[in-house]
C-alpha cells in the first residue's frame, strides 16, 4: 500500500484489519500490527478497539521483540534477562575512559548514533571497519578508534549485565535463527502481519520480520518512499521499493487522495518534490518517483514566505502571527512551529511566553512524568477505591473535574503564564480526554475504565492533547498534523543542514521539508532570517529548496540597520564550569554550565529578578524577553553581581554602551550647581536634578542615540523598537537602561546585603545620572519636550509621575514617584534623604 501524506493510511489500515476480523479472515490474537513509535501503536490500538477489534496486537518492533525475549529467555538462554539500558551515554563515556580517549557530550552523542547505525546494520566491532568506509569521523574520531570504542562499549555492557535497545532486536533474531522450537512457537502465535511506515525499516528489523514470517506471505506493508527521513538510523526505502520484486504475487494499492491539506498546501508539497534535480546515478537510484497527491479539501489560504532580519525578529514575527490566528479562533493546540534542530526552539519559547501563548515542547518532559499528572492519577485511583456501588453514578467528565480541582484545575484557564499555566494545561488535558472517551465509548465508560486507560497510555506514552502551541523538530513531527504550521529557519546551513554533503543526504533533507509541509491542514507559513543575531552579518541565504516555490521578491518583515554590521570575533569554545563538557547552545554559554548540571542560585533570588522583569515589561508594554532573557536572569542569579560593571559582563552590549558612549554621542554633560541634602519640600528651580530631566540635548550636543540603532537595546539586551509616544507628563514612559541595570544588580546582590551606589555616567555628580534621552533607538524624531526657562525638560521614564512632583516645575518632589523609586541608587541620593526604597530590593 503506497500511501501519500494525508491520504488516510491509518484509517485504511485499521478498517482493513477490523473488516478482516469481523469477516472471519483474521483471528484477532493471530495478527500482529507493527509500527515505529509507541504513540502510533497506541493510536492504532485505540482505533481498533473502537472498531470492535480490540484483541489485535499493535506494537513497535522493539516492544514486540522485548515481549518475546522476556518469554523465551529462560528456556533459550537460561537465567534472568539482563536489565535494559535507557541511554548509552554513561556506558560510552566509561568505554572511552578505558581507552583514554577525551570526549565531550557532543562526541558521545555522535558515537552513540554511529554505534546504533552499526548495530541495526547488523555489524559487529570486528567487521565494522571494513563496512563503514566513507562515513567520515563520528565524534571527531577516525573509524579505527570508533571500532575500539564499539568493542569497549560492548565489554562495559557485559560487565554491567545490561543490554540496549538494539540488543533486544539482535538477541531476538539470534534466538529465532538458532532455536527452531522458539521460531515455530512464534509463527504459530502470529500468522498475519501488518507493518506501517515500511519505508523506515532497517536491515535488522527486516531480518526480524522475515524470521517472524518464516517464508509465508501473509503480509501487508504501508509506506511512502517520499517520507524516508531516518536513513541516519539505518533505514532504507529499498525494502518498500523492492517489495514487488520479492513478492511477485503482491497487489499494489496507491492512496493519492489527500484529505488533510488544502489544494494550496498540496501543490506546494508536490512542487517541492518535482523540483528535485539529478544528483548522479547513486542518488537517482535511491530516489523514488513521488506520488502525485490530489487535494480533496476546499481551497484555503496561500502559503506565506517571510524573510526576517535575524532569528529573534523571526521568532517575534511568528509569535505575532500565531496570536492573530488564536484571536481569530484557531485553538492553540492546532498550531505548530517546526524546526530542523532542537537548538532552534529557545527563541520561539521566549517569544511565545512573552506573547502570553502557552506551548508544549515535543521531546521535552513526558506528559505522564509530570508531577501534576502523576498526582492526578493517584487521586483518581484513590477515588475508585473509595467509591461505593450504592453511590449514584455521576458523569465521568464532571467526576474527573471534581477530583482534579484539588490540584488546581478550574474551568477557565489562568491569566498568568509559566508553571501555573503549564500545570493547568496538563490537568485540562486529562479532563478533555475523559470527555472524549465518554463520547467515543458511551456513557457506561466509568472512572475505573478511565484509570485503566490512563495506565495503559502511560505505559505506551500515548499522551492526550495539551492546549498549547507545539514546538517540535521536523523529525518529531512525523505522523502528526495541525491546522496551522510554521516552518522556521529555512536558510542554507539549516535546510539542508550543513553536514548534508552528499546528493543522497540532500535528497533526504528535501524529503524532510516535504514532511513538514504536509503536516499543515490549512495555514502554512515558511520563514527564514538573513542573520543569526541582531546586528550580525546578514550573510544567510534562503534554502535552495525554496527556489521556484517562493515569490521572486519576498518583503522583509523587519527593517535592517543601514551600513555594514560590526565584525565579531570568533568565540572561544565554551565548557561547563561544573562538569567541563562543551556548551552547545547560546543559553548554556550565557549561564556557563550545561543543562544537565544543577543550577547554582536560590529560588528566592531568581523569583525576585523575574518579578522585576515582569514589572518592567508590563510598565513599558513590551515582551519580557526584551528586557532580559531567562538565560540572562539565571546568569545574574548565579553570579549575583556587586556592581554595574559586573552586571554588564553578564547582560551584554546594551549596558556597556550607555557608559561607554554617553559623552561621544551626547557631547559634554551639562554642569549643575551642587545639591543640598533635603528629604522633602520644594526644590529651587536651579537645584540639581537627574540628567534625564534635562531634555533631549545636553550642552548643545546632538540628540542621544546609541551607535547602532538596530541594536540599541535601551531596556537590556534587545531593541524593542518602541519609543515614548505619550504626552510629556501624565503617561507611563519607557524606563531606561542604567536604572534598571542597577535594579537587576540589586536583585541579584540583595541576598548578601549589596547596596548599589549612585550611578556615575559622564561626569561627577551627587545624584544618579542617566543619559539624556533625546531620540530613542531606531528613531530620528526628537521627543516631545516642555521648556522651563531656557532648559528643555523631558519627562520620560517614570511610570508613576503622572504629571506630578517634577522638581524643575516647582512641584513637591517625591523620589519614590520621580524616578528614584525605580532607581536603586535612591538609597545613596542625598536628595532622597536615604528613605526612598527600590521596589526590586524590597521584593528580593
Amino acid at each position: 500500500m503506497l500511501a501519500g501524506a494525508g491520504t488516510g493510511k491509518t484509517r485504511a489500515i485499521t478498517h482493513r484489519i477490523a473488516y478482516g476480523v469481523h469477516s472471519g479472515v483474521y483471528t484477532p490474537q493471530r495478527l500482529l500490527a507493527v509500527t515505529f513509535t509507541a504513540r502510533a501503536a497506541a493510536e492504532m490500538r485505540s482505533r481498533l478497539r473502537d472498531l470492535g477489534a480490540g484483541n489485535v496486537q499493535a506494537r513497535t518492533f522493539h516492544a514486540a521483540a522485548l515481549r518475546q525475549l522476556q518469554f523465551f529467555w529462560p528456556q533459550a538462554v537460561g537465567g534472568s534477562l539482563p536489565n535494559l539500558l535507557d541511554h548509552k551515554a554513561q556506558m560510552l563515556a566509561e568505554a572511552a575512559r578505558r581507552l583514554r580517549l577525551s570526549t565531550d557530550r557532543a562526541s558521545i552523542r555522535d558515537l552513540a548514533s554511529e554505534i546504533e547505525w552499526a548495530k541495526v546494520s547488523m555489524l559487529t566491532p570486528a567487521n565494522y571497519l571494513e563496512n563503514a568506509q566513507g562515513r567520515g569521523t563520528p565524534g571527531g574520531f577516525d573509524l579505527t578508534a570508533v571500532a575500539r570504542v564499539f568493542q569497549a562499549y560492548e565489554d562495559v555492557k557485559t560487565d554491567r549485565n545490561v543490554i540496549d535497545f538494539e540488543d533486544v532486536l539482535l538477541i531476538t533474531v539470534g534466538i529465532l535463527q538458532e532455536d527452531e522450537r522458539v521460531a515455530a512457537t512464534v509463527r504459530e502465535q502470529y500468522r498475519h502481519f501488518v507493518v506501517d511506515e515500511y519505508q523506515d525499516v532497517s536491515p535488522l528489523q527486516q531480518r526480524l520480520l522475515d524470521l517472524w514470517l518464516g517464508g509465508r506471505d501473509e503480509l501487508c506493508v504501508v509506506g511512502d518512499a517520499s517520507q524516508t527521513i531516518y536513513s541516519f538510523t539505518g533505514a532504507s526505502p529499498r525494502h518498500l521499493l523492492d517489495f514487488k520484486a520479492r513478492y511477485p504475487q503482491a497487489s499494489v494499492v496507491k492512496l493519492i487522495r489527500d484529505y488533510r491539506s488544502t489544494p494550496q498546501v498540496v501543490k506546494l508539497a508536490n512542487d517541492l518534490l518535482a523540483a528535485r534535480r539529478s544528483g548522479g546515478p547513486a542518488a537517482d537510484a535511491a530516489w523514488a518517483t513521488p506520488l502525485q497527491l490530489v487535494a480533496q479539501r476546499p481551497a484555503g489560504p496561500v502559503p506565506t514566505f517571510t524573510e526576517c532580519a535575524d532569528d529573534e525578529a523571526e521568532a517575534a514575527t511568528v509569535a505575532q502571527k500565531i496570536k492573530a490566528l488564536i484571536d481569530a479562533g484557531t485553538p492553540a493546540s492546532e498550531v505548530a512551529i517546526l524546526f530542523r534542530t532542537n537548538g532552534q526552539s529557545e527563541a520561539y519559547e521566549q517569544a511565545l511566553a512573552a506573547a502570553g501563548i502557552g506551548y508544549q515542547l515535543r521531546g521535552g518532559e513526558r506528559f505522564f512524568a509530570r508531577k501534576e499528572v502523576r498526582d492526578a492519577i493517584l487521586q483518581l485511583r484513590a477515588a475508585t477505591r473509595a467509591a461505593s456501588e450504592a453511590d449514584a453514578p455521576e458523569p465521568l467528565g464532571q467526576l474527573v473535574r471534581d477530583i482534579v480541582a484539588s490540584l488546581g484545575y478550574t474551568d477557565s484557564a489562568p491569566h498568568s503564564g509559566g508553571a501555573l499555566r503549564e500545570r493547568w494545561e496538563s490537568l485540562a488535558a486529562l479532563v478533555a480526554l475523559a470527555d472524549e472517551l465518554v463520547q467515543n465509548r458511551g456513557p457506561q465508560f466509568g472512572l475505573v475504565d478511565f484509570v485503566n486507560e490512563l495506565q495503559e497510555r502511560s505505559l505506551a506514552q500515548h499522551a492526550p492533547t495539551v492546549q498549547g502551541v507545539t514546538l517540535a523538530s521536523l523529525h518529531a513531527a512525523k505522523g502528526l498534523e495541525w491546522d496551522a504550521v510554521f516552518l522556521v529557519g529555512l536558510s542554507e546551513g539549516l535546510m539542508p543542514i550543513s553536514f548534508a554533503d552528499s546528493p543522497e543526504s540532500v535528497d533526504e533533507e528535501r524529503r524532510l521539508l516535504y514532511v513538514g509541509i504536509t503536516r499543515a491542514r490549512e495555514h502554512l507559513a515558511l520563514s527564514w532570517s538573513t542573520a543569526r543575531t541582531p546586528g550580525g552579518r546578514a550573510n544567510r541565504k534562503p534554502s535552495r529548496f525554496l527556489d521556484g516555490l517562493r515569490p521572486a521578491s519576498v518583503a522583509s518583515s523587519s527593517t535592517r540597520g543601514k551600513g555594514p554590521a560590526p565584525r565579531r570575533k570568533a568565540a572561544a569554545p565554551a565548557v561547563c564550569r561544573v562538569c567541563g563538557s562543551m556548551l552547545a547552545t547560546g543559553a548554556e554559554r550565557k549561564v556557563g554550565r550545561c543543562n544537565a548540571c544543577p543550577p547554582g542560585y536560590e529560588e528566592q533570588t531568581f523569583d525576585a529578578l523575574r518579578n522585576w522583569r515582569r514589572s518592567v515589561a508590563v510598565s513599558a508594554d513590551i515582551p519580557a524577553f526584551v528586557v532580559f532573557t531567562d538565560a540572562t536572569l539565571t546568569a545574574i542569579a548565579e553570579a549575583r553581581p556587586a556592581s554595574l560593571e559586573e552586571l554588564a559582563g553578564l547582560a551584554g552590549w546594551a549596558l556597556r554602551s550607555w557608559r561607554n558612549t554617553g559623552k561621544t554621542c551626547s557631547g559634554s554633560w551639562p554642569k549643575a550647581p551642587p545639591c543640598e541634602p533635603r528629604s522633602r519640600g520644594r526644590e529651587p528651580a536651579g537645584s540639581c536634578a537627574p540628567d534625564h530631566h534635562r531634555g533631549g540635548r545636553a550642552g548643545g550636543g546632538t540628540p542621544f542615540r546609541p551607535p547602532y540603532p538596530h541594536r540599541g537595546g535601551f531596556l537590556g539586551e534587545r531593541d524593542s523598537r518602541r519609543r515614548h509616544s505619550g504626552p510629556v507628563h501624565g503617561s507611563p514612559g519607557v524606563r531606561v537602561g542604567p536604572a534598571h541595570a542597577g535594579q537587576a544588580a540589586a536583585a541579584g546582590g540583595a541576598a548578601r546585603g549589596f547596596r548599589p551606589e549612585a550611578t556615575r555616567l559622564g561626569r561627577r555628580t551627587c545624584r544618579p545620572r542617566h543619559p539624556p534621552l533625546g531620540t530613542l533607538p531606531g528613531r530620528a524624531r526628537r521627543p516631545n519636550v516642555r521648556k522651563v526657562g531656557e532648559q528643555p525638560e523631558l519627562a520620560v521614564g517614570f511610570s508613576n509621575t503622572r504629571g506630578r512632583n517634577h522638581p524643575a516645575l516647582g512641584q513637591t518632589p517625591s523620589h519614590a514617584a520621580v524616578g528614584h523609586r525605580l532607581c536603586p541608587a535612591a538609597r545613596a541620593c542625598p536628595s532622597a534623604g536615604g528613605r526612598a526604597q527600590c521596589s526590586v530590593l524590597e521584593a528580593a
